[in-house]
């Protein structure tokens, strides 16, 4: 069986791209990342050619087949179609590239064996591995794709479709709602939810909801804690925008309870959720399942 790329080289790819998902901050998408390391890696013609199958070009396919190693040694991880950069992952692009990704085809293989799963003892890349690296490669694309466009979406919402699509998640959560403020100046509550019609049993939720592209402030989030005066008070911040690292240390360092949703959770919920949304909440943001062939484990 002839090897048309070696594992050295894979290693070289796989580190360019972690090493550019690190400069941009930890967490991108794919497409935003090829086009960055595409200059850097010096690629020969053989990795610029297109699968003949599927059109898919060998070096991004390539990089879509060895994150699975990647994910499961721990050094990335993937959500809605984003990768993100782990600490382990940000020691590992230290190491010489063959190291660096025969450390993540170990961990994946002794992954394989808790999982009582075949291991391939290959080490370089073969050309009988073209079909899972297609697989694979559609259904990152996939995701990532659908991810955008759900994301997209979203980001259209006006500010009060958005406060109604958070409360039509927690009422698929099984919560009530009996408060959802009208447009205009709220007092800094959005939303109210409670675990019972009455509001007697705790948690009771206090909500603030913020669409936008910035992310929340540490000001934002001592309004909040301001408002949760009783006992059984929990405060939920829903930000599209997301929150910086000091908002994340501020709500961890709390002596109140906040919990924050970004745009990956708030998604993530509603996909879980979505069977009990009801079908006016499904309006605001309708989904539909879809079925393809699984690729590599993930």
């Amino acid at each position: 069986m002839s090897r048309k790329i070696s594992l050295d080289r894979v290693g070289e790819i796989m580190k360019i791209v972690l090493t550019e998902l690190d400069h941009l901050g930890g967490e991108a998408r794919l497409k935003e990342i090829f086009p960055r390391v595409e200059s850097k890696l010096k690629l020969s013609d053989y990795e610029k050619e297109p699968y003949a199958k599927s059109g898919y070009i060998r070096w991004q396919a390539i990089i879509h087949f060895y994150s699975i190693d990647c994910v499961k040694a721990g050094y990335i991880q993937k959500s809605g179609g984003k990768w993100y950069l782990t600490n382990s992952g940000r020691q590992a692009i230290t190491m010489p590239a063959g190291q660096f990704i025969r450390s993540a085809i170990e961990k994946y293989r002794l992954w394989k064996i808790t999982k009582d799963l075949p291991s391939n003892s290959e080490m370089d890349v073969t050309e009988e591995e073209t079909d899972k690296a297609i697989r694979q490669t559609a259904y990152d694309q996939a995701v990532e794709q659908a991810r955008a466009e759900i994301e997209h979406h979203i980001n259209d919402l006006g500010p009060y479709d958005f406060q109604k699509l958070v409360a039509e998640l927690l009422i698929g959560m099984g919560y009530h709602v009996p408060f959802i403020a009208p447009p205009g100046r709220d007092g800094g509550i959005d939303l109210v939810a409670y675990k019972d019609p009455l509001g007697i049993n705790p948690p009771r939720i206090k909500v603030q909801v913020k669409h936008r592209q910035q992310k929340q402030t540490v000001k934002e989030i001592r309004e909040l804690l301001g408002l949760l005066r009783k006992d059984g008070d929990i405060g939920l911040i829903v930000s599209s925008g997301g929150f910086t690292s000091e908002v994340e240390r501020e709500i961890r360092d709390s002596s109140k309870h906040i919990e924050a949703m970004d745009m990956d959770r708030l998604i993530g919920l509603w996909q879980q959720h979505y069977d009990n949304i009801r079908e006016s909440g499904r309006l605001l943001l309708p989904l539909v399942k879809l079925f393809f062939l699984a690729p590599a484990e993930e």
